[in-house]
């Protein structure tokens, strides 16, 4: 938004620059309600952290400054699952701009509602106080600067690239890229020396280091998981290994 929004052209009209600020505006005032995709989009995300010098926004900000009162439906995300978009525009294409319930800072609630961290597998290791110390360490990643337990999306549950996998499931901490604050209030990556000195709260039972493995009880589970994910992955190989046959015959 600084300097009229010079510092962000998508275009030109007649030999003149158009920018993203001037195509918001000026399509945003006559649209039935806009789509801020991503999360630089809905609350400026990266290029609005400090010191912010082109005065980046998200959408509904620059909107309500220049008295525009188009409805926004923000979709955070660094970035968005595909889901959450073909979800939300299919709502919208099917039962009109009424039947997206959002909370209060315009997400749809259907996949930003509950916590990351209510639906971690690693939530177990959380309660028990048992935090990792490196990233291969199978345990919370809260004390490396996760941010699940601040951070709504349904990202445990639906996972990425067509289910394969997650952020935590990397062995990475959440950076909580669907909130407002992403990155400079929520993120790990602010301040890369504060990662090891972030303490877990009071009422938490202290950590015990356990000397072999896992938990008898964990340790179960984690198999039982096992014994179905490494089945599933069998029957995806042979799957495909028979198509592969098929179309080397064909």
């Amino acid at each position: 938004t600084k300097d009229n929004g010079v510092y962000c052209e998508i275009g030109e009209i007649e030999g003149h620059g158009v920018t993203a600020l001037d195509a918001l505006t000026t399509l945003g005032a006559d649209a039935m309600a806009v789509i801020a995709l991503g999360s630089c989009t809905s609350f400026g995300g990266i290029p609005a952290a400090a010191p912010n010098v082109t005065g980046c926004q998200g959408v509904q900000a620059v909107l309500t400054e220049r008295g525009i009162k188009t409805p926004v439906i923000n979709l955070p995300g660094c970035p968005t699952h595909p889901d959450w978009f073909v979800g939300t525009l299919a709502s919208v294409l099917i039962g009109g701009l009424g039947s997206v319930e959002m909370d209060d800072i315009g997400r749809p609630t259907a996949f930003y509602d509950k916590l990351i961290h209510d639906n971690c597998p690693r939530r177990g290791y959380f309660d028990a106080g048992q935090f990792a110390k490196k990233y291969s360490e199978p345990y919370c990643l809260f004390e490396l600067g996760c941010k699940g337990p601040v951070t709504h999306a349904d990202c445990p549950i639906r996972l990425w690239n067509s289910g394969t996998n997650w952020c935590v499931g990397s062995n990475s901490p959440c950076i909580g890229c669907c909130e407002p604050g992403f990155p400079d209030s929520v993120s790990p990556l602010r301040k890369v020396a504060d990662l090891y000195t972030v303490t877990p709260p009071s009422w938490l039972p202290p950590m015990e280091e356990e000397k072999e493995g896992f938990p008898a009880g964990l340790a179960a589970g984690l198999g039982a998981v096992g014994g179905i994910a490494v089945g599933a992955a069998g029957v995806a190989i042979a799957k495909r290994k028979t198509k592969s046959k098929e179309e080397s015959e064909g």
